[in-house]
């Protein structure tokens, strides 16, 4: 009898039949680890959610945030768990923002008390038709007191700064546009160059006199301040009149205290101004944040 032999056509069937089996294994087994890998992947961006938002519990406000913008670099692709961190990042900055109205809150009173104490010996000047914002001037210092005379003038406005001006009476005019102190050391500060502008470089005349006046405002006077305020009260400080014809005068004691005293009511007055403003810019920022997350539930 003789022996049957295989066909090829059956015995490369039963070949292709192998080959697919074993290519769908490896496809499972690719699969597998994928999907192994990306949960490995979700479950270390959740960690670092829960890291999160254990901080944000324990008001570690900066530490959660820098928690949450790395888990933001380091697993871009996990949409689920960089939805929850983003609604966390606004639960964050919500409290910060509470919190750092707390703060101003805490402590406005004080420095509105330290102001009120400060202002003595100032008067409160303002021009309701043209001003926005008034100015405190020492009371002897208002312009009735120091008509047709050649003086250094200082003065802060409500919201914290402060400003010299120097002013010229006399029978010539200087044009000057600036102010330098000098110390009998050499040591000296000045203020910025103010060109003549009109506002605040202004200049007349007025029965064969003129007055002029520059202004110096923030900045533009704070090298010099400071300049009268760290010296010796001793200290002989000169003032010389930049920018045009030579004119000196010399600081008196009055003079150097008025400007210590404006300073000082200064630094409180800005520091008010600076905590006002952050707590309409945080209540502002809770409206906003509110918004958004109502947008989320």
């Amino acid at each position: 009898m003789k022996r049957k032999t295989k066909r090829p056509h059956a015995a490369r069937r039963s070949a292709n039949v192998r080959h697919a089996i074993r290519s769908t294994m490896c496809r499972i087994a690719v699969a597998l680890l994928l999907t192994a890998f990306g949960c490995g992947k979700t479950n270390e961006a959740r960690e670092q959610l829960t890291r999160a938002r254990e901080m944000y519990g324990n008001r570690r406000f900066t530490a959660a945030k820098n928690v949450i913008d790395t888990l933001r670099a380091n697993w871009p692709r996990e949409v689920d768990v960089l939805k929850e961190a983003l609604t966390l990042m606004r639960m964050v900055e919500r409290a910060e923002s509470e919190q750092n109205i707390a703060y101003c809150d805490s402590l406005m009173p004080l420095r509105i008390a330290e102001a009120e104490r400060l202002k003595q010996g100032f008067v409160f000047e303002k021009n309701a038709e043209y001003e926005d914002v008034g100015n405190y001037v020492r009371r002897r210092l208002t312009v009735e007191r120091n008509v047709e005379r050649s003086h250094i003038r200082c003065g802060v406005d409500e919201r914290g700064e402060m400003y010299l001006a120097s002013i010229y009476f006399g029978s010539r005019p200087l044009n000057h546009t600036g102010l330098r102190l000098t110390a009998p050391d050499g040591s000296f500060a000045q203020t910025a160059t103010i060109p003549f502008d009109g506002g605040m470089n202004y200049r007349f005349r007025d029965g064969g006199n003129t007055t002029e006046v520059v202004t110096y405002k923030g900045e533009n006077c704070l090298g010099a301040v400071n300049f009268v305020y760290g010296a010796d009260k001793r200290t002989r400080i000169r003032a010389e009149y930049t920018g045009g014809t030579a004119f000196s005068l010399s600081l008196t004691e009055a003079d150097k205290e008025d400007i210590r005293a404006t300073y000082d009511l200064a630094v409180v007055l800005g520091d008010i101004e600076t905590m006002r403003l952050e707590k309409e810019k945080s209540a502002k920022k809770i409206r906003y944040l509110d918004d958004r997350l109502n947008e989320e539930i």
